[in-house]
């Protein structure tokens, strides 16, 4: 993915969060679930396009930077 692929699929899923906590009258546990699943997403998309920013910044190449495991990226909030 390179930095476009990836801010579009963050706008996607930003639309998306939006819609589930738009919900009145509560979400569904599997609407809780899933809006659980898009955090998780958003957090990792938003540290990718970081790494690749920053090894582009600093000469690395920017296709070297992979997607983290979501219990590492959720530590990132503590």
């Amino acid at each position: 993915m390179n930095n476009e692929q990836i801010l579009e699929n963050i706008g996607q899923l930003v639309d998306e969060e939006r819609s589930l906590r738009q919900r009145t009258g509560g979400l569904l546990p599997e609407e809780l679930s899933r809006l659980a699943e898009v955090e998780v997403q958003l957090d990792q998309a938003w540290d990718l396009l970081r790494q690749r920013r920053a090894k582009a910044e600093f000469g690395d190449d920017p296709d070297t930077a992979a997607v983290r495991p979501a219990a590492e990226v959720e530590g990132y909030r503590s």
